[in-house]
């Protein structure tokens, strides 16, 4: 599905999703990444959401977002807080949703200067 914006700022801007890709800023990347309207990081380790630990968040409170988005792939489902306690520890928001809704959400809350994280996980 594409997506538009009137305005990203010089900004990553999630321009379309599908089943088997990401794309930012008009660029597809096949594999499971971390946006930030600043940052794009290909080397998120994340396999599946079936092997989430907070290992792979810690990248993430790293970065000092105000909330993370986990897009875990075509079905909404919820991660155990234990497995993001690096985020809570780091007074972090966590919002789990579907990778779709989570490309939606990302680029709302970045067009409005939120500093937001999308993790996604195709």
């Amino acid at each position: 599905m594409k997506l538009h914006l009137t305005t990203a700022e010089n900004n990553n801007l999630i321009t379309a999703y599908g089943a088997d890709y990401i794309e930012i800023n008009k660029q597809r990347y096949p594999h499971n990444l971390i946006v930030t309207p600043e940052a794009l990081i290909h080397d998120w380790e994340a396999v599946n959401f079936a092997e989430l630990n907070n290992k792979h968040f810690e990248k993430i409170a790293d970065l000092n977002p105000e909330v993370v988005l986990l897009g875990t792939g075509a079905t909404h489902l919820f991660l155990h807080p234990k497995h993001y306690r690096s985020l809570t520890d780091n007074g972090i928001a966590l919002e789990c949703m579907s990778t779709a809704a989570a490309c939606r959400t990302y680029n709302i809350l970045m067009s409005e200067g939120r500093t937001v994280t999308a993790a996604l996980i195709l």
